[in-house]
Formats: structure tokens, sequence, C-alpha cells
């Protein structure tokens, strides 16, 4: 079946369960629906919907309602949610519709997957593709589910923790679609479920075989050999879901259970949690697994490559075609692009200096009047600040001229400028231009999940179960382990060449003799290793930690007279967040409003 036939059809299909009134039995409908079971294509076509519904982003979006970014484009949809209200039917951060649609795909694949002839020359194959399609609905399933649970789930006004309706099989035009929301510990447990199905069909990794005996004994007992267990679960699958991602999957859900926000009624502890995430971290030897590039994955040119080898780093990944528009997106004016991403001088703040002090330490050395001396290298990793050198171009967004006498770049200057003194650098080729007139493209990839962010949920759950030197979990490494290692490969606790200074990391230490200060400071490393990954967002509601800190930028002008910089910190933009119950996300109101047993998160209208 041909890929417009298919997606003519799913359209279709799609109409068919938008609307209650298009559930009537239609002939046409009740063809498709058993076309299905007779050709592949169509059934796959239907589990690779679901795919369609992942909610990852490619881009970095959310943080712009964070107080780690903002965007110079005034019609951005999170830059109005920040700063002009955030309410129940103006939601960006709403993942109601599209993972409930992904989820009616799937849950329509599921009960035909054991009806649809996939091979029809061997049995083995046969039954090696309904384990995989199968494995891989399941773990679709979860991802949705813990994505909506992530933006939905919260208390009511009758103080219980609800999650959203859980919908197992397909809804047709019998089906009442007046369904209350699940508690949020039974969400979690439908999570787990479908994350347990989906590893016990799916194989860790997807990889070519090269001998009988890899192949499990099941199949070889219907007669499979090794061409065949490739064709159907070799490398060429590698990015569809595995067993490892949905290990991951079910302990990012479990980390969230155990939250702040959510872990009264979880059901979930955070012993729990880092136990989950410790599960997944043994996987690649723990420690030993741990990537010593691992913070800058991006700058990996040679793994970029869709065809490449996979990256120590990277659990899953997106891979895209060649582009520029990450580029065009964010790069300087001066260097054809529109800055849209705004790094905030309350991110660039949470950046320690070298020697692992943070700023506000009087004894770290931190200077005012020269603010980018002696800092945490990740920060000129990460964010164009004034002075850097980029694409053999002085970056100035201070209010005065670059070497070649450009202002481009200034704060304020053009609508295409930074309005907060820096232009974010995470993500972006150095070796791609966005000149329209001699335009470079490049291969990008985006990281579903990383290693280093399994890493950090771990020593986050490990430290708040066990404290920080605790290895609870019997697996050779504590939280303390886990926050070494990054601010050794960040390479904190070292002079200007990297030599490691002879008192060492003497903030680790004492964070590590203290379990609240330990707290924070996973929490600020977390920040910084995963920002520009739209995540914060989502840290910040979980930990029940402000939403609502006003974003800062970094003003620059030079004193004609002494040649001396003047370097001044300004509010930038207030934030219309409410504390007091924006920490859980609403419920759409229009979907409250048509169903009645739809309670709504306190708070919302």
């Amino acid at each position: 079946m041909k890929t417009n036939n298919i997606l003519v059809y799913l359209f279709g299909l799609l109409l068919f369960c938008s609307c209650q009134d298009m559930f009537e039995p239609a002939d046409e409908n009740n063809r498709q629906l058993e076309d299905m079971t007779k050709e592949a294509d169509y059934a796959h076509g239907m589990l690779m919907y679901g795919y369609s519904r992942l909610p990852y982003l490619t881009t970095t979006q959310t943080d712009v309602a964070t107080d780690d970014a903002v965007s110079n484009l005034n019609s951005n949809a999170y830059r109005t949610m920040a700063e002009s209200g955030w309410t129940s039917s103006n939601d960006p951060m709403s993942q109601w519709n599209n993972c409930k649609d992904g989820i009616q795909y799937i849950n329509q694949f599921l009960s035909i997957v054991d009806k649809v002839k996939w091979s029809p020359s061997a049995a083995s194959k046969q039954q090696m593709f309904v384990d995989r399609l199968k494995g891989e609905a399941f773990g679709l399933r979860a991802i949705l589910y813990y994505y909506l649970l992530q933006a939905h789930g919260g208390y009511a006004d009758d103080g219980v923790l609800y999650g959203v309706p859980l919908l197992t099989s397909y809804e047709d035009g019998s089906s009442d679609f007046n369904q209350p929301r699940a508690l949020f510990s039974d969400c979690v447990k439908q999570i787990y479920a479908d994350c347990d199905s989906a590893m016990a069909l799916l194989p860790a990794v997807y990889d070519d075989v090269f001998d009988i005996d890899e192949v499990p004994a099941k199949y070889v007992e219907m007669g499979a050999n090794y061409s065949n267990f490739n064709l159907v679960f070799g490398k060429k699958a590698r990015n569809l879901v595995s067993a490892k991602v949905a290990e991951a999957v079910k302990a990012q859900t479990a980390l969230l259970a155990a939250s702040p926000a959510f872990r009264d009624q979880s059901g979930v502890t955070s012993a729990e949690a880092a136990t989950l995430c410790a599960n997944v971290l043994t996987r690649i030897g723990g420690m030993d697994g741990f990537d010593p590039n691992g913070n800058i994955w991006y700058k990996n040119k040679t793994k970029l490559d869709p065809s490449a080898s996979e990256m120590p780093e990277i659990l899953w990944r997106e891979d895209r075609h060649k582009n520029a528009s990450q580029e065009s997106d964010n790069f300087p004016p001066s260097l054809y692009g529109n800055g849209r991403i705004n790094p905030t001088q309350n991110l660039v703040d949470a950046f320690p200096m070298r020697n692992g002090l943070p700023i506000t330490d009087p004894a770290s050395g931190y200077d005012p009047n020269n603010p980018y001396v002696g800092r945490d290298p990740r920060l000129a990793d990460d964010i164009l600040y004034n002075g850097v050198t980029f694409r053999k171009k002085v970056i100035i967004t201070g209010n005065y001229a670059n070497p070649d006498k450009e202002v481009v770049d200034n704060i304020n200057n053009t609508p295409s400028s930074t309005r907060t003194g820096y232009y974010m650098l995470k993500l972006l080729r150095d070796d791609v231009s966005p000149n329209a007139s001699s335009l470079i493209e490049q291969y990008h990839i985006y990281p579903r999940i990383r290693y280093t962010e399994m890493f950090l949920a771990y020593a986050e759950a490990a430290n708040d179960a066990w404290g920080p030197k605790v290895d609870g979990a019997n697996v050779g490494f504590t939280a303390y382990d886990v926050i070494k290692a990054i601010r050794t490969r960040a390479g904190l606790a070292t002079n200007e060449v990297g030599m490691p200074l002879p008192e060492g990391d003497t903030y680790l230490e004492a964070c590590a003799a203290d379990q609240a200060k330990m707290t924070d400071l996973i929490r600020n490393e977390r920040r910084i290793e995963l920002c520009f990954e739209n995540k914060r967002f989502w840290d910040l509601r979980r930990w029940m930690l402000p939403l609502d800190e006003t974003v800062k930028a970094m003003e620059i002008s030079l004193d004609k007279e002494s040649g001396d910089l003047i370097y001044t910190i300004k509010d930038l933009d207030p934030r219309s967040f409410d504390n007091s119950y924006q920490c859980y996300g609403p419920i759409p109101r229009s979907e409250t409003l048509r169903w009645s047993k739809l309670k709504q998160n306190k708070g919302w209208e």
C-alpha cells in the first residue's frame, strides 16, 4: 500500500475519531477497519501515527516560559504565556489533545496487531513482527501517558491528586466518552505496566547479530535464522522504542511521581525512583558508562550524521535531515540569524566559578566588573556573551560597536537582536551558515533522552532517599559520585589550564555534608547541564519552586574616558504566574465544559 493511500486513510480516521457524531457505523469505515488486518501497511501506519504524536520538541521552546530564557519574538506563545497570563483556555504547555489522539491510535493498533498478517512467508517472522510492534505500541502509550501526567496531573478541589482518564482500549461509537480522571497513582501504575510489557517484548538495543546462538530461543524454535531476526530487530530499527527506552520512561515517571509536587499521593517514594534510575544506568556499567564528553555531545560532528554510530551520551535520539533552521533561528544577526532564544542573566548567574564556588560566595573570586573571567567552562560552551569570538566574528552585545564597527548584535538594536545581552550557543553547529546567498546546512540530532539526565535523576532521588553518600540501591555509586563526575567533566575545581586545584572541590564537599545543600546543588547542576532542552519549566513545577521569578538582562556600556566596560544588571520581564496553584497545569476548559465527569485542577477555571 502506497504511503499516500495510508495517509488518506489515516486522515479519514482522524476525522472519524474527532467528533462523537462521526461514530455512526458507516460501511466505508467498517471496510477500512477490516482492510487493516489484511494489509500490513494500513496497520503499521496506525502505529506510525502514534510515533507522530510523540511530544518531544526538537528546538528550544519551553525555556522561554522560565527564568532561563526569553524570546525576541513578540508573538512567541511561551513568551505570551509567561508575560500575559496562562489560562485553561490558552495553554501552550497542554498535551491533552496531542497525546490523547496518539493513545487512541495506539489502542486501535493493539486491538488488531495479532490479527494482521505481517509476514506471509514464515511463522517466526510473523511472531517477531507481532512482538516488536506490540512492544513499541506499549512503549509509545507509556510515553504519551507520562507527558499527559506531567502536564495535567494535579489536585482538584476535593484534595485528591488526579491524573488523566485511563483509556487502554479503542473507543468507538458505542464508547462512553464522559470519563473521569483516574487517580495519579493509578496512572503511574498503568505507565509502569506498559513499560514492563514493552521491556518483555523488545531488545535493549536494536543491533544486528551474526550467529544463530544470538537469536532468542523462542524464535529459533519457530525456525528463525539470524538474517530474519536482523530484518525485524536489527540496527535499521535503532531509533524505534526499545526496552532501554521503556526502562528510562519508567524511571522518569517514578522521578516525577516522587517529586515534592506529587509524592504525597502518588504512591512512589524517592527510593523507588532512585532504584529505577539505577536500573537504567547499570545497563551501561554505572559510572563506568559516564561519557567524559557528554556535556558537549552536540559538538561531536562525526556522530551527528544519521549513519554514524551511537553516541555514548545519547540513550534515545531523533535524527534530523541536513538543515540550518536552528542556526537561522538563534545565531546573532551579524551571522544571519534571528537571535530568537536569549539566555537570561538569571541562568548566567547559575554557572559557578571555575573553582566550583557559586558567584554569590565571597570566596569565589567573582568580579562583577569582569563577570565572565574565571567562570565554569560550560558557560562559554552554552552561551554567547559580550566579547566572545564566534565564527571569526567578535560578538558585541553591549551598547558599543565591535571591531568591525557593527552594532547589529547590540542589545535591543534590531528585532533580531538580543533582549538580555546574551545569545544561545548550545545545540548550534559552528559549521552552519544560514546566509541565504551562501547557505551551509549540516546534520542535527535531538536527544529525546540523555544519559546525563538519567544520572541527574538518580542523584536527585538517591540524595532525597538516603542522603549524598549512601548507596541505598546497591549499585556502586551515590548521588555524590554522580555530581562529582559531572562537575569534574565540566572542568570545575581546576585552574585555567585544567589542572586540579590543591584544595579540590570545596563547595561539593560542603554540600555532601548537608542533604539540603546537596539538593540545591543537584538542582543547579541539572539546570546547567540540561539548559535549553525544554526541561526547566517542568522541573520548577515538580519541585514546587517559584515560577514568577523576574528575568534579568545585562546591559553593558563603554566608558569613553577610561575605556572600561560598565556592567549593569536590570530587570527585564516580570512573570505573571501564580505560585499558589500553577505548579499543576490545567485540564483544557473546553474539555471540562464538555464532559461533566472531568474535574479541573484547583485554582483553574
